[in-house]
């Protein structure tokens, strides 16, 4: 799932009605350092933001992949040859809710695909991160940017439970 084209979005339209950008319930975007430490940042933001709203039993998992969206852009989307020479933020942290549904963006300057590892080793300190992302969240998939920003956004989206679920 999102490596190519059409398919990239694919899951933000599986089995719910089409997302409408103007329907948005809720919305917060940060911008992060290009440093490892921003990771911290990331979850503390995600943790302030997502205690403000309703999303029940999903905030421990929105959280996990926070922080391996975050790592994976830090880590693999920061390369030299990748960062801007402007001062847009390298790393954006983008929450969006809708009713049923909340998705979790991570833009960075890289243009290359995140590729899960093709022979995942569980025990490995790292590399499992995407695996996570996939285990926890109901899809996930990248897009590329074009434009000033270039790079791309890598996103995960949760499925919420209406109260009367």
């Amino acid at each position: 799932m999102g490596t190519n084209g059409s398919t990239m979005l694919e899951p933000l339209r599986q089995g719910l009605p089409p997302l409408d950008p103007a329907a948005v319930s809720n919305a917060a975007s940060c911008a992060l350092p290009a440093r490892l430490e921003a990771v911290r940042e990331a979850r503390q933001f995600t943790r302030r933001t997502l205690g403000q709203w309703d999303v029940g039993d999903r905030f421990d998992d929105v959280c996990l992949v926070v922080s391996e969206l975050v790592t994976n852009a830090l880590r693999h989307g920061l390369t030299p040859d990748a960062l801007p020479c402007t001062q847009v933020p390298a790393v954006r942290l983008h929450l969006m809710r809708w009713t049923e549904r909340l998705v979790c963006a991570v833009r960075d300057p890289s243009h290359d695909s995140p590729l899960p590892r093709e022979s995942e080793d569980f025990s490995a300190e790292s590399g499992r991160g995407l695996f996570l992302v996939d285990s926890f969240a109901d899809g996930w998939g990248w897009h590329p940017l074009s434009g000033s920003l270039g790079g791309k956004v890598v996103w995960a989206l949760f499925r919420l439970h209406t109260p009367a679920e």
